[in-house]
């Protein structure tokens, strides 16, 4: 806007002159105030064009937003007249004259259309100020703004100011220290305090009730990340309605200007305590849900009462109640059948588990595991567990709880702790009370409900009915242990020229109670028969077959037949007991004098030998198959067991394992033997320890036998070859023994007996081969000759003079038999020996 020194315009210029140009022109005396284009925090939204003018209309000052507007450079209209670029001529009049009043101090203001350096004219927004320059000379300082963009950001702070104050939604703009700045009405309305009550301030210094701490630490994160986040949940108390607890969902979003420049944090807010209570109810209904299923899982998993009430408490605490315990009557846990409470019955309990969400006092106060307490008949427990009924007291008090509890001097620190709620509930089986499970809420808030008390029912039904088949198959397998042990030897005697150890380990599964067993049977002359067998099945039943086949093992041993007839005899009575009764059996015979050993299998594992170099080897027999087959022979195989040399018979449950192949658990027995230096009892401790890991499924029986030598003064053997003197020279030999052994008191009745011995052998026999005298338990005399045909009672009458010598050996003897050879028999008789000897 320049004023030329021709004058005035033509009258042709003005012809075009807009008729609203006074309209548009405003005029004022007022000094120059606010010359700011239009800002948000001090920051500018609408680019302010700026420009100086001396007093002729020459430029001397253009700003970077007079150049963005309009497209002149500062170095292309610095120093030129303004009008002849920015003007058409239609409007230079006008502005002439009015260029003349700005110059002697009019403030004008108001909309002029300005010619871009395109050609196309951009409507501004001027404010001009006539200004003295530094050596007084009058100056013109315009200000202009596009129009268009004015309006457009009026309009968008309209509609802005309008949503911010009309919406129902609470809004609020928060500065960069998380201040309140703006807010509307409907939030002060949530809040129930004024808007100027929030300005200024923080959330935790306006609304302490709510959870203020958290919503911050979102809004930080907000204001750090730039990530917006919607439906943050806030919840707790307002003074607009104190005595509620209500929830609101709030989104975040950070301010920005359009440099990027963080300005602070705006926030929508909406009520949402209805939906919050309906997602929490279903919530709680599906974590009721959820909790049933999980222990649906976890409880009843073991036939162990204490463990299945421990079971119970794990999975209600905490996410059920805060404390629980469980309690059962004492003959529930000896396994006896629990019967109906009398209405003049009390109760006796005892805790077998308890457990809290956090250490309190309220675990101190409680009975410990193992603790009884008793309630008479008229007490609240007792009548609950009488009805079988739950009870339930949402709201304790001290009189209630004094009421239900053992000891009144717990009744103070409980409530003290801030017990609020309790919930007990019968356990019931069969109609019948095994005890009580109680349940207390001390940190939680919420009152034990009718939706509480049915999930606790549910809970603790399955628990009582876990319980309840704990206590039968408790006592099933207490009396099939019981007819197991009675079954099995009570004592093995020591035997001259063999060290004995074993092992018997019941399977660790409850219900599994084997059929399992062994057995160390003293033969006549210092022999020994060792017996090992496994019934298949599990049981009472298993039990009782294994009974009745040791028993016929035993008896069967001790009639000194071979171990395959041993074995074929079992097979027979297998085969009687009924229908699908078999068991694996092993059966050895060891003389201790020449240390041979005579053994058979009837299906059973192969025993493992130690020689004394600690070489283990496994034997292999043939197998057979397994009594109660029927109709199959069976083998023996000799061998010797050389002195130091140990011998192992065992049942499966020592070497099988589920996922492993049995031979592996062969080969681990083997390579544990044959570890050197160990004593008899320090190897069954080294086999049980490295091959009975966490227990077993099945049971273990298990012996060994390390082969001895025999103590010369135990023993003496005289051969018989001269037919004539061979009774003379046994008698002779038989007192010179006793005398030797201080056993002269016996030399009369062993004298006699030998000599019958010997003269039947001479008689029935041919020729009598060997005599010996063996000393252990009692005194043995043992005649060897060549016949197979056994010694046998029989008639006779007064006038024969033959037929009384095995009839003397019958009365005279503790007892007698006779065993076979390979080439022949042995005839033996027993004299007890006397007391102390």
């Amino acid at each position: 806007m320049h004023a030329p020194d021709t004058g005035p315009p033509s009258e042709g210029e003005h012809s075009g002159q807009d008729p609203a140009a006074e309209d548009r022109e405003r005029l004022d005396d007022a000094p120059p105030t606010d010359i700011a284009p239009a800002r948000l925090d001090g920051h500018r939204l609408v680019p302010l064009a700026t420009a100086l003018l001396d007093a002729s209309g020459r430029v001397l000052h253009w700003s970077e937003d007079a150049e963005q507007l309009l497209g002149w450079t500062a170095d292309e209209i610095i120093g030129h007249y303004a009008a002849p670029l920015l003007v058409r001529p239609v409007h230079r009049d006008e502005v002439l004259a009015l260029y003349q009043r700005i110059l002697i101090g009019r403030r004008w203001s108001g909309v002029f259309p300005v010619r871009h350096r395109d050609g196309h004219e951009v409507e501004l927004e001027f404010r001009t100020y006539g200004i003295a320059g530094p050596d007084g000379r009058p100056l013109v300082l315009a200000t202009g703004s596009d129009v268009r963009a004015l309006r457009q950001v009026e309009a968008d702070l309209a509609v802005l100011d309008g949503f911010f104050t009309q919406s129902p939604i609470g809004m609020a703009v928060y500065d960069t220290e998380l201040r309140f700045v703006r807010l509307n009405e409907a939030l002060a309305r949530i809040n129930g305090l004024g808007v100027g009550a929030h300005l200024g301030r923080r959330i935790d210094a306006v609304l302490p009730g709510l959870n203020g701490a958290e919503i911050e630490a979102v809004m930080r994160n907000v204001l750090a990340s730039g990530v917006p986040v919607v439906d943050a949940r806030s919840y707790g108390r307002t003074p607009g309605d104190p005595r509620r607890d209500r929830a609101w969902s709030a989104s975040y979003f950070r301010l920005e200007d359009p440099t990027g420049r963080v300005l602070g944090v705006s926030s929508s807010i909406i009520d949402v305590t209805a939906r919050f209570q309906a997602e929490a109810r279903a919530s709680r209904a599906q974590e009721r849900l959820a909790m049933l299923a999980s222990a649906t899982v976890r409880i009843g998993t073991t036939l162990d009462l204490k463990r299945t009430a421990e079971e119970l408490v794990e999975a209600v605490v905490p996410r059920f109640a805060d404390f629980a315990t469980v309690d059962l009557l004492d003959p529930v846990l000896q396994g006896e059948e629990p019967g109906l409470l009398a209405p003049d019955q009390g109760v006796e309990l005892r805790a077998v588990a308890s457990g809290e969400a956090y250490e309190s006092r309220v675990s101190m106060l409680a009975d410990e595991v193992g603790e009884t307490s008793a309630f008479d008949s008229h007490r609240m427990y007792t009548r609950t567990l009488r009805s079988g009924r739950p009870l339930v007291i949402p709201h304790l008090d001290e009189p209630t709880l004094r009421s239900l509890a053992a000891k009144p001097e717990r009744v103070g620190p409980a409530i003290a702790e801030g017990v609020h709620s309790y919930l007990l509930v019968p356990l019931m089986a069969r109609g019948m009370v095994l005890g009580g499970a109680e349940f207390v809420r001390i940190r939680n808030p919420e009152p034990f409900n009718d939706a509480d008390v049915s999930l606790a029912e549910e809970l603790v039904a399955r628990t009582a009915v876990s319980m309840d088949n704990a206590r039968l198959y408790r006592r099933e397998r207490e009396t099939a242990l019981t007819l197991q042990r009675s079954l099995l030897p009570q004592e093995i005697h020591r035997t001259l020229g063999l060290e004995i150890a074993y092992r018997y380990l019941p399977s660790s599964v409850v219900s599994e109670v084997g059929g399992d067993w062994f057995d160390v049977v003293p033969l006549s002359c210092g022999r020994v028969a060792l017996v090992v067998g496994d019934v298949m099945g599990h049981g009472i039943r298993a039990a009782a077959t294994m009974g009745q086949l040791r028993t016929v093992a035993r008896t069967l041993a001790t009639l000194d037949m071979l171990p395959a007839q041993v074995l074929t005899r079992l097979d027979e009575t297998a085969t009687g007991i009924g229908e699908g009764q078999f068991a694996t059996c092993v059966c050895a015979v060891y003389d201790p004098v020449d240390r041979s050993c005579m053994l058979s299998s009837a299906g059973h594992l192969p025993p493992v030998v130690m020689d004394p170099d600690g070489n283990a080897r496994v034997l292999t027999p043939p197998a057979g198959v397994p009594l109660g087959v029927g109709g199959v022979a069976f083998e023996n195989i000799e061998f010797t067991l050389p002195e130091g040399g140990i011998l192992a018979l065992y049942t499966d449950g020592l070497v099988e394992r589920r996922g492993q192949d049995i031979d592996d658990g062969i080969d681990a027995l083997r390579r544990t033997l044959a570890e050197r230096g160990r004593t008899l009892e320090a190897h069954c401790d080294a086999v049980v320890s490295s091959l009975v890991r966490g227990g077993s499924e099945d049971d273990i029986a298990m012996i060994m036998a390390r082969a001895l030598p025999v103590p010369g003064d135990r023993i003496a053997t005289l051969s018989l070859i001269d037919e004539r003197r061979a009774p003379a020279l046994a008698r002779r030999f038989t007192r010179a023994t006793l005398a030797a052994w201080g056993l002269s008191p016996l030399a009369d009745f062993a004298e006699l007996l030998v000599s019958e011995l010997v003269t039947n052998a001479l008689v029935h026999a041919g020729q009598p081969r060997r005599l010996r005298l063996f000393r252990d338990r009692g005194l043995t005399m043992e005649v060897a000759d060549s016949a197979g045909t056994a010694p046998r009672l029989r008639p006779f009458g007064s006038q024969e003079e033959g037929g009384r010598g095995m009839a003397l050996v019958n009365e005279l003897a503790h007892r007698w038999g006779s065993r076979p050879l390979k080439d022949g028999k042995v005839v033996w008789a027993e004299l007890e020996l006397p007391l102390g000897s």
